[in-house]
C-alpha cells in the first residue's frame, strides 16, 4: 500500500497573490493556514510534483517539510495558540 506522502512549504503572506491554487492541496486564500502573527502560511503538494511557481521561482518558500516537521512546527508557539490550564 502506497502512502500518498506530501511535502509541505511554509511561504511568505506576502507571496498568496502569486499561489495558483489549483496546483496545490489548498483551495484559496481562504483555506490557508497561517502563522499567529499573519506573517506566514503553509501550503502543501504530493510528493514527486511541484508547483511551478516555486519551480520557476515566482514564489520562494521559507522552508520545505515533511509531515512529522510540519506537525512539530505547527505546534510551536508562533503557529498555535497556547491552552489554557484549568
Amino acid at each position: 500500500m502506497k502512502l500518498n506522502k506530501k511535502t509541505y512549504a511554509v511561504i511568505n503572506l506576502t507571496d498568496v497573490g502569486l499561489i495558483d491554487f489549483n496546483q496545490i492541496g489548498e483551495t484559496s486564500a481562504s483555506t490557508i493556514r497561517k502563522s499567529l502573527d499573519d506573517t506566514q502560511f503553509v501550503i502543501k503538494w504530493q510528493d514527486g510534483y511541484t508547483p511551478t511557481f516555486i519551480t520557476d521561482s515566482s514564489v520562494v518558500p521559507v522552508g520545505l517539510y515533511n509531515h512529522s516537521e510540519i506537525l512539530e512546527l505547527m505546534a510551536s508557539p508562533e503557529w498555535s495558540e497556547p491552552i489554557p490550564v484549568e
